[in-house]
């Protein structure tokens, strides 16, 4: 199993890369949240030829201008992974089952030449989610054993910690079949 990082401006720029394949990076947040660090933390993940991910954290309502602004805003590069990071939000609302949808499809247009994947918590998957769609994969959050989250869909990606940083796996054999996949 892979392992990787996902970080926001929360973070260093000059995150300890040591051991990671992949780095997922928060770069924008509805329509107007730009990660301030975020050319500098994509340095550092393409410096430790890291396979690099952007994620979007989605909020109700203005689906395709947020799509088209994450997609303007998140570096292109053919390899790249973009994901949608659907949650609740500051003030307690989270984009409905229509809205995730819309926004990966959305993205998967925009950027036809990228994975597009779903980050959501155990909870979200199993109690919010009702179509399944998940894009061309699954992140999943649940702070459990490394690779073993309680879920039975398939996932690519796992979340299990989050201290000092969010830590992930990734269900890949080595590093060049996870870029194979990635650049589609």
């Amino acid at each position: 199993m892979l392992r990787g990082v996902d970080i926001s401006a929360y973070q260093s720029s000059s995150y300890d890369t040591d051991g990671l394949s992949f780095v997922f990076i928060k770069a924008t947040e509805g329509r107007s949240y730009v990660n301030p660090k975020l050319t500098a933390q994509t340095k550092t993940a393409r410096d430790a030829d890291c396979v690099v991910g952007f994620y979007h954290f989605l909020w109700p309502g203005n689906i395709a201008a947020q799509a088209d602004y994450f997609v303007g805003k998140a570096p292109e590069k053919a390899g790249d992974l973009l994901a949608v990071d659907w949650e609740t939000t500051d003030d307690g609302t989270h984009a409905s089952n229509a809205e995730k949808d819309q926004f990966i499809r959305r993205v998967k247009q925009l950027r036809p030449h990228n994975r597009v994947l779903l980050y959501a918590s155990r909870h979200f998957w199993l109690n919010v989610d009702t179509t399944s769609y998940a894009g061309d994969g699954l992140w999943i959050a649940d702070y459990v054993t490394a690779g073993k989250p309680r879920i039975k869909a398939k996932w690519l990606f796992h979340q299990y910690a989050s201290d000092p940083v969010d830590k992930d796996v990734a269900a890949f054999a080595d590093k060049a079949a996870l870029r194979e996949w990635a650049r589609g």
